[in-house]
């Protein structure tokens, strides 16, 4: 009785199957159809290579979201050399609730030469160019973002020449905390002291013909410090025309938290514009020489994520590909194969050779084929 029942679900299941075989004997080669299995076979080795290549690459995923962190510092990282010695100009930020921050708590004055040696030349003509193809190509953005890691390094590279040269500029480098407002980052002559109203810059003890506010930003950042990070004033030098000449860069700062298979930071992008002017106050231009470096933040914050496509979706797509080439091949070959029969067959039945007309005594003609070839009587 086991036995028998045993036998009975084998031929169920074997009624169930959608796959069944052929006997070999039954089955028919053809020159075509190997050359449509040759064309398929190929087809499917190369999106099947492509498809890996897909499985293997990342892509950045973007997400905006209402930045609610009012009450935490932020963070601003500077490198800027100014061509001018350092006991006669001042860094300081003041922002919009009339808070100074003292230039002593993490900025550094270093005496320096303004002109770049060699190396250091070739360092800032590899970032120009790579600013000006993120200025054409923004997808170069994200490749940016997944090359960010914390032992790579975009800082301005030591000179390598014993330079004896005496020092005529002063790098400004470091970082500041500031309120998460709208502020006011600015270099001018004289060192900044504090005031009742505000804030002043000792500007009268400095020559006016030692004014000269050509510098060179070698970083300027918002938030935690990336290395790897390119940001949009890095490598820009800016050369003074005049002794009174101001500069301004508005700055808008978005805050974006960065999540890659790297490294994860609380960092902040921003674009900027730039202007300058010669300070003439007889021809209504009117301002404090220097480099001013006005900023606001924006309300949004973005959520860059590094995301991979998961195995079983690289699956299903492989198995679309292979079974719809399959299928596809498969039609298009019966198609072409019903299409070549009709044309053979209507030339072999002779639907296309010519009719011979048979005249009658009264001289009308007969264009009809005779229906047998050999008629008895």
């Amino acid at each position: 009785m086991r036995r028998l029942n045993r036998k009975k679900t084998l031929n169920l299941v074997k009624e169930l199957d959608a796959f069944p075989k052929v006997p070999q004997s039954y089955v028919e080669t053809s020159a075509s159809g190997g050359t449509v299995s040759l064309i398929a076979f190929t087809t499917m080795a190369l999106l099947t290579i492509m498809e890996f290549s897909v499985y293997q690459d990342t892509w950045m995923k973007y997400e905006y979201e209402v930045d609610k962190d009012f009450s935490s510092k932020l963070r601003i990282n500077i490198d800027i050399t100014v061509a001018m010695k350092c006991q006669y100009v001042g860094a300081d930020v003041l922002d919009l609730a009339e808070t100074m921050v003292a230039s002593a708590d993490g900025l550094v004055y270093e005496p320096a030469i303004f002109d770049l040696s060699p190396q250091q030349k070739e360092w800032q003509r590899m970032l120009q160019l790579i600013q000006s193809r993120l200025q054409e190509e923004h997808s170069l953005q994200d490749v940016i973002f997944k090359s960010a890691f914390k032992s790579a390094s975009t800082a301005l590279p030591p000179r390598e020449d014993d330079s004896s040269q005496s020092p005529d500029a002063c790098r400004i480098r470091g970082h500041l905390y500031v309120n998460k407002v709208a502020g006011n980052f600015h270099i001018t002559v004289g060192k900044a002291i504090p005031h009742p109203r505000g804030h002043a810059h000792l500007a009268a003890l400095v020559n006016h013909d030692s004014y000269n506010f050509s510098h060179r930003i070698d970083h300027l950042s918002f938030g935690e410090l990336v290395p790897g990070i390119i940001n949009p004033l890095d490598g820009t030098e800016k050369i003074a025309v005049d002794h009174n000449q101001m500069f301004q860069y508005f700055i808008t700062v978005v805050p974006t938290k960065l999540h890659t298979y790297k490294i994860s930071a609380d960092t902040h992008q921003f674009s900027v514009t730039e202007r300058e002017r010669i300070i003439n106050h007889a021809a209504g231009s009117h301002g404090v020489s220097g480099i001013f470096m006005k900023y606001d933040l924006s309300s949004l914050m973005v959520t860059v994520t590094e995301e991979h496509m998961p195995f079983w979706q690289f699956f299903v797509r492989l198995c679309g590909i292979i079974g719809g080439i399959f299928s596809t091949t498969g039609m298009l070959h019966g198609i072409g194969k019903f299409i070549v029969e009709i044309i053979c067959c209507r030339f072999r039945l002779g639907a296309y050779k010519p009719v011979h007309s048979v005249p009658f005594e009264d001289g009308h003609t007969d264009n009809h084929l005779p229906l047998l070839e050999n008629n008895t009587h």
